[in-house]
């Protein structure tokens, strides 16, 4: 049965990471371990293929591999969001297509890095792959990555169609949501993708956030969301703020600190495809003392134990 991206997408909601082998292969067991985990956690959705998902190292028959893996494990229990991370639209709707076949509930398209297109090339880029599948697609504005942002002017006009039905929003702006809630359709979701300003975002009124630190803490997570929602501000921005030194960690060298946080728990092992390389010394430090800090008050289970 469908259900529309306005009755899920909201909340914490993690980009998975793409765990390798030793041969430098998909690990399908520990990566289904790892949606299993979101799934007891009580996540509305995984993220695969994406950000952390070290999408543009892995080949369509790989991401195949990933998005079924996700929809097994899920069974309907969470929603699976796939990314069409490319910056060739006739490649984006292959896999776009290659996606929805694999049982994929929504797509994630990112503005194109590296070509820097003008904001009518993203608009038709971005209907191109709409109109060629019949999922619901979820934009990503990351503009540290792509260099050009996703303009307000060509979002809005992207959502006359309500095939698009959400945003993740990189840009660690803080005021989009309150910009832009009273022009957007009724059910289009905001969600930051930034995890060091989510507090902000979300208590601006934003609908949630794509994580890589729910990947870690999804409990945690969960509460900080739930409080925002409640009224309880205070509250989540004292969690929040606990959170910051951690995702200040991640973002700097994104996904490799994600595999090696999640390497700590004894999750996945911390290999990377090149261009990426391992934490360096230094790095690895920061890493251990965030852990440290949040272990002081045991709020992210494993840690410290």
């Amino acid at each position: 049965m469908f259900i529309p991206p306005s009755a899920w997408f909201a909340g914490f909601i993690p980009d998975l990471p793409t765990p390798f082998d030793a041969s430098d292969g998909i690990d399908p067991k520990a990566f289904a371990a790892l949606c299993e985990r979101q799934v007891a956690a009580g996540v509305p959705a995984i993220v695969v293929c994406e950000t952390a998902g070290e999408a543009p190292t892995l080949s369509p028959a790989e991401q195949e591999l990933v998005i079924r893996t996700a929809v097994d494990v899920a069974r309907g229990r969470v929603r699976v969001i796939a990314g069409a991370v490319t910056n060739s639209t006739s490649h984006a709707i292959e896999l776009a297509r290659r996606a929805e076949a694999a049982g994929a509930d929504a797509i994630m398209s990112v503005v194109p890095a590296y070509n820097k297109p003008m904001q009518e090339g993203m608009l038709a880029h971005f209907r191109s792959i709409a109109g060629s599948i019949g999922l619901p697609v979820i934009l990503h504005d990351v503009p540290s990555r792509t260099l050009r942002p996703l303009a307000d002017e060509t979002l809005l006009r992207l959502v006359e169609s309500r095939q698009f039905a959400g945003l993740r929003d990189g840009s660690g702006d803080i005021t989009r949501p309150m910009r832009l809630s009273r022009l957007l359709p009724a059910g289009f979701r905001l969600l930051s993708g930034d995890d060091t300003t989510a507090f902000g975002f979300i208590a601006g009124g934003g609908d949630g956030a794509i994580s890589e630190i729910a990947n870690i803490a999804p409990d945690l997570c969960r509460t900080i969301f739930s409080q925002v929602r409640q009224g309880r501000l205070q509250s989540a921005r004292y969690l929040h703020k606990r959170l910051i030194p951690l995702a200040a960690c991640l973002a700097k060298e994104s996904p490799a600190a994600l595999k090696s946080a999640l390497n700590v728990l004894g999750l996945i092992s911390p290999t990377t495809r090149l261009p990426l390389g391992p934490l360096d010394a230094a790095a690895q430090r920061d890493l251990v003392r965030a852990f440290a800090a949040i272990a002081d008050e045991e709020l992210i289970d494993g840690v410290g134990a």
